[in-house]
């Protein structure tokens, strides 16, 4: 039999990023990360995902730490990798639509500061939120990504995704990710589409997937063998559960076969010691769920991701309605489709399952609507893939609602100038507007806090030149 041709499978590290924001809330502060940069520099990654997502938020809110300053930490620490981010498309890392001129600005600040790879998605697939987006990353020279937000249903069908992704090339994207948000991607599965998508587009794949229904590290090796370019894996510590699969576990997997890494397992060995105590603290304080280390099946039974599965279960216990746990699992599928049957992920997800816990403690389907529920149903988030249900849009809208048939962000005028003028009295670097653009009310406290901790400083650097501080 002739030797296969070589082809090392590339891996893309989530630890610093998806993996601790899937398993203890985004919680992984940048002194805790910092000192094992330089080991994880030369495993030979393809790339780090590192920031994005919720980190930015977090970062703000709950760490007091300023987002940017840890991008900057992490491209001085590393100087051979590749760092990714996630990027919520029109909605940047936020969670409403922006004006173009903020979109552009921050795809520019991110790359400044240091982010190589940039992966954009849409909770809805619409390209049009996409689009503003890609462009700027091609002008600044950046890696546009395009994440296909993966899903199940009627609508998504194999030509479906051949198609959007024939899109995607035309676009300007540098490469596609298929990110299966909730293990909904089954072994063989990922096989007839990793085929589909190689036969139809020039572009590099990459594959995504959480543990949470239990099949991820099969879906990965299926998608290999059918010939997707990179996976991303985190490290065992905070690997499995609602995470990625386990990188060196995927390493050792394909050692000795033509999909070889080269990783040193000795290396990994080393990087994952270093990370084992904080995944010991965290299941002691309890930010570190067992529940979400296990595997769910009902992820694959009612297309639900771990994360919205919690929020379910938080939102019936706060109402003291948790018997009412498995209606509302039924509900959403029911609900899912008569918005159009869009991918669940944020904010689709909340969007949602808030509407399936009022429809089923309500006693009556639409007797109240949420804003999110009305303004999906007058195309404030974009196009979805199939029609509305018609009698629920008109309960909920009533006959002569005005509905958006245009790209959101086309109605949203210019807002850049406005917001540097609200938050101008905060401003230390030019990056400050853009983290106020994001989050108002959480930027100004910490802004705050940042102005109290310098002033400190300053009174101490006082203090010891007049000989009144113990030195």
């Amino acid at each position: 039999m002739a030797e296969m041709e070589k082809k090392p499978i590339k891996i893309t590290e989530t630890i610093l990023r998806d993996a601790h924001q899937s398993l203890i809330a985004t919680r992984m502060t940048t002194e805790q990360m910092v000192p094992i940069i330089e080991k994880m520099d030369k495993v030979g990654y393809h790339s780090v995902e590192c920031w994005g997502g919720a980190t930015f938020d977090a970062s703000l809110r709950f760490l007091k730490e300023d987002p940017w300053e840890r991008l900057r930490k992490f491209r001085d620490g590393f100087k051979n990798t590749k760092l990714q981010m996630l990027f919520r498309g029109q909605n940047i890392l936020g969670y409403r639509p922006y004006a173009d001129d903020v979109v552009e600005y921050f795809v520019q600040k991110s790359l400044a500061n240091g982010i190589d790879i940039i992966r954009i998605f849409d909770c809805l697939n619409d390209l049009r939120n996409l689009q503003t987006a890609v462009t700027a990353a091609n002008r600044e020279k950046g890696h546009a990504q395009v994440a296909l937000s993966y899903t199940l249903g009627d609508a998504y069908t194999l030509e479906y995704w051949v198609d959007i992704a024939k899109r995607i090339e035309d676009m300007g994207a540098n490469s596609i990710c298929i990110k299966d948000m909730a293990g909904l991607l089954v072994p063989y599965k990922a096989t007839e589409l990793i085929e589909a998508l190689k036969d139809a587009v020039d572009l590099p794949i990459q594959l995504h997937t959480h543990y949470t229904s239990g099949v991820a590290s099969m879906t990965y090796l299926k998608a290999v063998e059918a010939g997707v370019d990179v996976i991303d894996t985190a490290m065992s510590p905070f690997a499995l559960g609602t995470s990625q699969p386990a990188t060196e576990v995927m390493v050792e997997t394909f050692k000795g076969t033509p999909y070889d890494t080269g990783f040193d397992q000795k290396l990994l060995a080393e990087i994952a010691d270093y990370f084992r105590p904080m995944r010991d603290e965290a299941l002691e304080s309890g930010l570190l769920n067992p529940k979400n280390m296990g595997v769910n099946i009902k992820t694959l039974l009612y297309q639900v991701p771990g994360g919205m599965l919690s929020n379910l279960t938080s939102q019936l216990k706060e109402q003291n309605a948790e018997d009412k746990y498995y209606e509302v699992l039924e509900e959403v599928p029911r609900v899912r489709n008569d918005l159009g049957e869009p991918p669940l992920v944020t904010p689709s997800s909340q969007i949602v399952g808030t509407q399936a816990v009022f429809n089923v403690l309500m006693g009556e389907r639409y007797k109240m609507a949420t804003k999110e529920t009305k303004d999906i149903l007058s195309g404030k988030y974009g196009k979805t893939v199939k029609p509305f249900n018609e009698d629920v849009k008109k309960k909920v809208l009533g006959d002569d609602a005005e509905i958006i048939t245009c790209r959101p962000a086309d109605l949203i005028p210019d807002e850049l100038d406005t917001l540097r003028k609200e938050c101008e009295q905060w401003v230390q670097q030019d990056e400050d507007v853009l983290s106020y653009a994001l989050f108002p009310q959480v930027a100004t406290e910490f802004f705050k806090y940042r102005e109290a901790q310098q002033t400190k400083v300053d009174q101490t650097i006082a203090d010891t030149k007049n000989g009144s501080y113990p030195v």
